[in-house]
């Protein structure tokens, strides 16, 4: 029995542990991000759960009168048993069909596992060394089973100071290496979102005067563009297009720090990752452009979006004082330096013509979907045409940015579904859109989505914003966790249902749509609704 107990708590231990690396590390070991998790409703089951009442009930039952009762005792025990025995059968079962969250294998989750299981070994041999009673043994394997949580997450997080330490020598590495290409324009893009897409964008239009190096996808922190640069950047490039993510006051300014941007893109500002920054202001210094725009230099370029009314009135106010070279992009207003209209919205394609103050003009036919993207496309051709390149041939450029660039992609579906996968990344603003771009589509409109994340006190609002919209424009809305389900459904009403099921999820898709009907996925979905939806 004390074998056999040992067995199953090293299975269902190993496991937890594998889970609390996995979490960390998808939180990008980022202590906000992590603690944000908790305050969604799948976070609280993962702490707060039946099971762990169970276990703490067990614990207060041996503290206080199992050592008296040998019948209660033997019972407890038989009790511990079983829930290791369940823990490790769920286990098991997650391994044989591949459904066991793991962290992705980096030099950092390899000592940290390598060190939890060496850890795991000598508790266990010091278990052993005492001459524990069978109850004693089980008792004090449910208490480390209980703390695990936090003994994973201390864990881990011992291992911040070496991993800041070999961080530092990356960041400087790489900004020795960035030094000595004295020619290198360097253009920075941030915001809140839209940053990938006029990265690729920018980059696509670009290519076709200059040698091209792009950061690579969710390669925008200060490791990962210090990585691009001392792996990709060569003698040959040119211009160097930089996405900048940050989630804390000061990391774009760190990012600045490493590549020394000339031109600053920003593409739009909103509350997401408000829960991280903590604050508005913190967060308008970082994703607002602040930071950015106090790092060019005085001949440097800042490209601004005028539709953003935050970032119109810092542009004419506050930025306007730090660099006096500042441009604007818009959908429809004359004032700005570049605008787009003439907007004609396909299913599958978007067609508008450009205007600059300048005068000169081109046609865009872009096979891409939405008509937010054209703020995208603004913002590259803006910045383009500030290097040289004149609308007409950024136009032609753009003709070869792929419907991948832009963040949605039209797919076929079973039965002749129309899917768009907009599953890449979510915030408030793009929801909105990708809902206004379902408009053009005819038939029935289904929506399947989960409630955004990091939006602190905007939480409640936004996503009441969304319901209204999905109201307007959707036949069904899905909602497949339920942290802002409530404030949805209050918008879109009964339109609205809350499912977490994938299977139960396609079930109810197949049979409340036909062909040509449309299906948007938003934000981050499961690969089996994914798949389940996709044409076979």
């Amino acid at each position: 029995m004390l074998y056999f107990l040992t067995f199953l708590w090293l299975i269902r231990t190993t496991k937890s542990i594998l889970f609390w690396v996995y979490l960390w590390q998808l939180k990008e070991y980022h202590i906000g991000k992590f603690v944000d998790f908790f305050r969604t409703e799948k976070g609280k089951k993962v702490i707060l759960n039946k099971l762990l009442f169970v276990k703490l009930l067990i614990l207060l039952i041996l503290a206080s009168i199992a050592d008296k009762l040998e019948v209660i005792g033997n019972i407890l025990i038989y009790l511990i048993f079983i829930i290791f025995l369940a823990e490790s059968l769920v286990t098991i079962k997650n391994v044989i069909r591949k459904k066991l969250r793991i962290p992705v294998l980096t030099k950092k989750t390899s000592i940290i596992l390598s060190f939890a299981a060496s850890l795991e070994l000598l508790v266990l041999s010091l278990l052993f060394s005492f001459d524990l009673h069978l109850l004693q043994f089980a008792g004090i394997l449910l208490i480390l089973d209980v703390l695990l949580p936090i003994i994973a997450s201390l864990l881990i997080l011992a291992f911040q100071p070496l991993t800041v330490i070999l961080r530092d020598q990356i960041i400087q590495q790489a900004r020795e290496k960035r030094g000595r290409f004295k020619n290198l324009l360097v253009i920075g893009i941030t915001g809140s979102y839209g940053k990938t897409s006029v990265k690729e964008f920018l980059a696509t239009i670009l290519s076709e005067k200059y040698k091209i190096l792009k950061t690579r996808e969710h390669q925008n922190s200060e490791v990962g563009i210090s990585r691009c640069i001392l792996n990709d950047l060569t003698e040959e490039h040119e211009v160097f297009v930089v996405e900048m993510g940050a989630y804390n006051k000061g990391g774009i300014k760190l990012l600045c720090d490493i590549v020394q941007p000339k031109i600053g893109i920003v593409t739009g500002v909103n509350e997401q990752h408000l829960a991280t920054f903590g604050s508005m202001e913190n967060l308008l210094s970082a994703e607002g452009g602040g930071e950015l725009i106090n790092s060019l230099p005085e001949d440097g370029l800042a490209i601004l979006n005028y539709d953003n009314i935050l970032l119109r009135k810092k542009g004419q106010g506050q930025y306007a004082s730090k660099i006096k070279n500042i441009k604007f992009y818009s959908m429809d207003d004359e004032e700005a330096g570049l605008w787009a209209g003439n907007i004609k919205m396909e299913k599958e394609s978007t067609a508008f013509e450009l205007f600059s103050k300048e005068g000169d003009s081109a046609e865009f036919n872009l096979n891409f979907l939405g008509v937010h993207n054209i703020y995208n496309v603004l913002a590259a051709a803006l910045c383009a045409k500030k290097l040289g390149m004149d609308l007409n041939a950024i136009a032609k450029a753009s003709n070869k940015i792929e419907t991948w660039q832009s963040g949605m992609q039209l797919k076929k579906g079973i039965g002749g579904l129309n899917i768009i996968d907009a599953t890449y990344s979510a915030n408030p603003t793009g929801v909105i859109a990708h809902l206004e771009y379902l408009k053009a589509w005819p038939g029935k409109k289904i929506i399947i989505l989960r409630c955004l994340i990091e939006l602190g006190e905007a939480s409640e609002r936004v996503h009441k914003e969304i319901g209204k919209k999905i109201g307007e424009v959707c036949d069904l809305a899905i909602v497949i966790t339920k942290d802002r389900f409530a404030e949805i459904k209050e918008g879109a009403g009964d339109k609205a249902i809350f499912m977490e099921d994938p299977k139960e999820i396609l079930k109810k898709v197949t049979n409340f749509v036909g062909e040509g009907d449309v299906v948007l996925l938003e934000s981050r979905l499961s690969n089996q609704l994914i798949t389940g939806l996709a044409e076979r």
